[in-house]
């Protein structure tokens, strides 16, 4: 199950690939398209966004690859777990991550998946990829960090 939090929200996923794969600049929250039995699922936390990717068709953002389980007293109403999303946002909004897109390197990436009240809302991020010599240098301050974690650990033991 997700966790509570002070500003109302309560977490169903998170994507922690993205933020080792990619640089992430500038968040935007959005609003998805669900059906009913897809928001009791995901109120269930059965959700996952670890392979899904954002793309922007004609105007509109789709998100490609997000799977919720199917509900279990959803019967026929029940939607095809991975089917292709439809993220609500702002015309300004839309074109603003359009001009950015278009730039080399740059891609969106889903990195969270909340409830906001009643409302899911997907946080997706205008990301650049990282090259192998980043992601080395991230998991070097890493060992770093958690080398000096336990030699405090240890200090403070005697």
């Amino acid at each position: 199950m997700g966790k509570g939090s002070k500003d109302g929200r309560k977490l169903v996923a998170n994507n922690k690939k993205a933020y080792f794969d990619y640089f992430i600049e500038e968040t935007y929250e959005a609003g998805i398209a669900l059906a009913g039995t897809e928001v009791k699922s995901l109120r269930m936390g059965k959700g996952s966004i670890k392979e899904a990717f954002v793309r922007v068709e004609k105007g509109e953002v789709f998100l490609y690859g997000m799977h919720i389980s199917p509900y279990e007293k959803g019967n026929i109403f029940n939607k095809d777990p991975l089917r292709v999303r439809k993220l609500l946002l702002h015309k300004y909004e839309i074109n603003k991550l359009l001009g950015k897109i278009k730039e080399k390197g740059y891609t969106l990436v889903p990195l969270n998946i909340y409830f906001k009240g009643s409302l899911v809302k997907v946080e997706i991020g205008l990301a650049r990829g990282k090259k192998l010599y980043d992601k080395r240098q991230d998991i070097a301050k890493k060992d770093q960090r958690r080398e000096a974690e336990k030699q405090f650990k240890i200090k403070n033991l005697y």
